[in-house]
């Protein structure tokens, strides 16, 4: 028997597997984006929590498409919260230049509420 074989029917490849032909399925290289880390967090959770939702955009060859997208929705969202939050509390490049580790004190604080912020609306919905 070998080891691969093409259905000429619906155009897929499938290789031999314990028996079994299976599909070769995989995206093209081209239609690959990248993922950053918002994305790679949301995928984690697809694949804890919302299995069903993650198989479907696997076998639909959507979900790369869909994590970048999430990913650039998130790392706006977050960049423009801690913009916000700064203004608010008066974080400045003035309060930098006078007391710099107040300033770190103060943006990390704020990097890290907005994280949660961003991962309860968007990451772990």
């Amino acid at each position: 028997m070998e080891n691969r074989i093409y259905d000429e029917n619906n155009g897929l490849w499938y290789a031999r597997r314990g028996g079994y032909y299976l599909p070769e399925l995989a995206l093209l290289p081209e239609e690959e984006k990248p993922i950053g880390i918002w994305g790679q967090r949301h995928l984690q959770y697809l694949k804890e929590h919302k299995q069903f939702v993650y198989i479907n955009l696997l076998t639909s060859g959507r979900l790369n498409e869909y994590l970048a997208s999430v990913d650039e929705q998130a790392e706006d969202m977050f960049s423009q919260r801690v913009k916000e939050y700064a203004d608010r509390q008066e974080v400045t490049e003035q309060l930098k230049a006078e007391n710099q580790l107040l300033w770190v004190q103060k943006i990390n604080n704020i990097r890290v509420c907005v994280r949660e912020v961003v991962e309860r609306e968007i990451i772990y919905l």
